[in-house]
């Protein structure tokens, strides 16, 4: 197989120059590179190449004051305006709980770092971007007119990498594809699945049975989880917004979860794209990417819990939506009713 030869960092740089308003994942994608390989190509110009310390970044990242923390998948974007505060370091998963910025991030998954800078007119805006080891964006964190500069340059000089060249190395991306099991055991997924007593144990469930989300959510009956109509997430929002319900609402990928709590407003549809345009809180979805929605019940010691799941072609979850609640209360009833009502599949798909 012939090997793919990759544009060099100058002919990079020249393409970002001649295009200089599209969006680097468009671009990236376009020049068949990852987005980290477009912005290493500027280290030494408006780039800063870091040192991947999780633990000293998020130490740092409160000094900055209020900024823009931004997650995303391939069909949602999540943006909070914030501060970074009250983070609990893990070896595994390290967590943000600010009341606005609330993030899970698992630092094994983040391989590069780059604090940026780009000039727009007299303006000079900048940000600190984060990548896994394929070269996807798993966070970033844009500055605000209010942030620090002084201890956002103190940030960026203290994590400073010895290697300001132009090329990093990137591995091939993570499989899309959710595994799935083809003798799988019903019987033994609704008994764990019945016998659990908090959230949080969803996810080793999953793994214990070697199953990916969508077959289980598939596969375990409808007492536990059912279809919605393609047009239920719009409704969803539609609801909330009026209703002013507080919501959570969850977008990420392998490397960051981020999160947000309380009620929504400005819901704005724009092409395949619905958006939330609130003052401190932006969610942009693609209702295309979008192949089955889902109402999924799970027992807790407080109850069941129930949240809507988005999910895209591959079978990943691309979004989730939960009635915000604190741990040890019941559900509200309220977001209990609008999830119950949401219309639902005419023809669901069988696991």
């Amino acid at each position: 197989m012939d090997q793919i030869v990759k544009p060099s960092a100058q002919a990079i740089r020249a393409a970002r120059a001649d295009n200089p308003k599209m969006r680097e994942r468009d671009l990236a994608a376009q020049l068949g590179i990852s987005e980290a390989e477009l912005v290493a190509a500027h280290c030494g110009d408006d780039v800063t190449r870091l040192e991947m310390r999780v633990g000293d970044l998020l130490n740092g990242l409160g000094a900055l004051g209020e900024v823009m923390a931004l997650t995303r998948n391939e069909s949602a974007v999540h943006e909070k305006i914030g501060v970074y505060e009250k983070i609990v370091f893990g070896e595994q998963a390290s967590m943000v709980l600010g009341e606005q910025i609330d993030l899970r991030i698992f630092p094994k998954v983040w391989a590069h770092g780059f604090a940026v800078q780009k000039r727009d007119g007299d303006d000079i805006r900048r940000s600190l971007q984060f990548f896994d080891a394929s070269g996807e964006a798993v966070h970033k964190v844009h500055l605000r007119p209010a942030s620090s500069l002084y201890a956002y340059q103190n940030l960026v000089a203290g994590l400073a990498s010895g290697d300001q060249s132009g090329r990093i190395e990137v591995g091939p991306a993570a499989d899309a594809a959710e595994d799935e099991v083809a003798d799988l055991r019903v019987d033994l997924l609704r008994e764990r699945w019945a016998a659990l007593t908090d959230t949080h144990q969803f996810f080793g469930m999953l793994r214990q049975l070697k199953i990916g989300r969508r077959q289980a959510v598939r596969s375990v009956g409808g007492d536990f989880a059912w279809q919605l109509d393609a047009d239920a997430l719009k409704a969803l929002l539609s609801h909330a917004a009026q209703d002013q319900l507080p919501i959570m609402c969850f977008v990420g990928n392998r490397g960051c979860i981020q999160i947000h709590s309380g009620p929504i407003t400005n819901i704005k549809p724009m092409g395949p794209w619905i958006n939330i345009l609130d003052e401190t809180f932006h969610m942009h979805l693609r209702l295309d990417h979008i192949r089955e929605t889902w109402v999924v019940r799970k027992p807790t010691k407080d109850g069941h819990v129930t949240s809507v799941e988005g999910y895209d072609e591959q079978g990943r979850m691309v979004i989730q939506f939960f009635g915000k609640r604190h741990e040890g209360h019941d559900e509200r009833e309220d977001w209990r009713f609008l999830a119950e009502n949401l219309p639902r599949a005419v023809q669901p798909v069988t696991a």
